[in-house]
């Protein structure tokens, strides 16, 4: 799976992760370290399982939870039309 910002999205890292801004609406979501490596995995063009094993290696997480969460910040992303697939 290849996770792609929508047009009008830009992001920007920070010091504890990396922010997306909605050019259109000016609202902005802040991705936490481990949220944020898990965007740059998927944009890059893993899939949610390979990054979901990547999260629980780097962050020492259990791989059922790390999928867990990779697939609710995919819907998060989505509900927000902030990427596209």
């Amino acid at each position: 799976m290849s996770l792609r910002l929508r047009p009008g999205v830009s992001t920007a890292d920070t010091a504890y992760g990396t922010v997306l801004l909605d050019e259109r609406s000016g609202d902005y979501w802040q991705l936490n370290p481990t949220a944020a490596t898990v965007f740059r995995r998927l944009a890059a063009g893993d899939s949610e399982t390979q990054a979901a094993a990547a999260l629980a290696d780097e962050f020492d997480v259990d791989p059922a939870q790390a999928l867990l969460d990779v697939t609710a910040l995919v819907e998060h992303l989505r509900t927000a039309r902030l990427v596209t697939s």
